[in-house]
């Protein structure tokens, strides 16, 4: 996934729009106009860093003279009591961009975290962890930056990058082969070149896909272990695997043992803990 300088922009300039619309009206009444001043940005948690470079350019958004000095950057880890950064320049702006700045860092560095925990859990096999679409509205760009910054794989970012087949997909369009032919001649007819995936919930769906071919991965929906072994077998390195369907940290390992290419987990974005962060004026 490429990270487009235009599309972050974009968010910081709607998000501030949410913010601050007429005015920093606390700000504006309570702090002097050209009053200059330095602030920290301190951790209060243990974890990954994820989100620095985003800060950086939220606080150039709000006021291009403000001054950034990063002490530590996006994927590495911190602990209690370091400072990432120093914000340097007139008090009202750094208030300002203070509290989008904090909820952007606190949640990526959350997923970040999460994301990197799950890709030691999955060292000395070769799967590799993928995130979903299961993601905050507007903010899909920079969670999946931060499954990124953990070390995960990204998926594809949305509906139009992709053709991903799943259950209803199959049940609407009448069956397995139906759906894959129907793609298939829908790319061809549009003279579109989109990667197919196909998800199947049981070895009969499997065998289906594998008659029609044409795809670039099998998804196993929901397969317990043996069930995912047996599909193993039966696809016998034809096609990249992944497993997806409720894989937690618990189970994760496990499905990484059965062989398979790919793990995808929403867990990484929907459920991970926001790290605790703060920006704190120096006097």
């Amino acid at each position: 996934m490429e990270i487009l300088k235009e599309d972050l922009i974009a968010f910081i300039k709607n998000a501030l729009h949410e913010d601050i619309r007429e005015g920093d009206h606390t700000s504006n009444s309570t702090v002097p106009e050209n009053a200059q001043g330095k602030a920290r940005l301190l951790v209060k948690d243990n974890g990954i860093v994820a989100g620095v470079e985003l800060a950086e350019l939220i606080f150039k958004t709000v006021d291009p003279d403000l001054k950034v000095e990063v002490l530590i950057k996006d994927g590495e880890p911190i602990e209690y009591g370091q400072i990432v950064l120093y914000v340097e320049g007139k008090d009202r702006s750094i208030l300002t961009a203070e509290r989008l700045v904090l909820n952007c860092m606190q949640r990526m560095s959350g997923i970040a975290t999460v994301t990197q925990e799950i890709v030691k859990k999955l060292e000395g096999t070769k799967c590799k962890v993928l995130d979903t679409r299961k993601t905050t509205p507007g903010f899909r760009l920079l969670e999946k930056w931060a499954v990124k910054i953990g070390g995960g794989v990204n998926h594809r970012f949305g509906l139009f990058d992709m053709i991903l087949i799943k259950d209803n997909h199959v049940d609407y369009a009448g069956g397995i082969k139906n759906a894959l032919f129907a793609a298939q001649k829908y790319l061809k007819d549009k003279n579109l070149d989109l990667p197919i995936e196909i998800e199947v919930r049981n070895l009969t769906e499997l065998q289906e896909a594998l008659e029609v071919g044409g795809v670039v991965r099998i998804m196993l929906d929901n397969f317990d272990y043996e069930k995912t072994k047996e599909a193993i077998k039966i696809i016998d390195g034809r096609f990249p695997i992944e497993s997806s369907g409720n894989i937690n940290p618990q189970t994760v390992r496990a499905y990484a043992d059965c062989g398979v290419d790919y793990v995808s987990m929403g867990y990484l974005t929907h459920s991970a803990k926001s790290l605790d962060l703060s920006l704190k004026a120096m006097k």
